[in-house]
């Protein structure tokens, strides 16, 4: 049982550390891709974008909530 439990935790680490290995290479060959958003201003949110959050908002809350600020994560 000792043995299983080694190799599985030996597999994941090789996957966790794979998988970082990975994405750091696939980030320096290709470059960031450049959307619409950034033009504006970084972290800003497009005006359809607000439109949208507003009425989904309103219509989830019956009227009721209010979109104080919209940040970018």
């Amino acid at each position: 049982m000792v043995a299983g439990m080694v190799t599985v935790f030996a597999i994941l680490l090789i996957v966790i550390y794979g998988s970082r290995l990975l994405i750091a290479i696939v980030n320096k060959i290709v470059p960031p891709e450049e959307t619409a958003a950034k033009a504006d201003k970084p972290g800003s949110v497009s005006s359809e974008a607000k439109a949208v959050l507003e009425a989904a908002v309103k219509e989830i809350t019956g009227g009721k909530g209010h979109i104080v600020k919209i940040t970018r994560l």
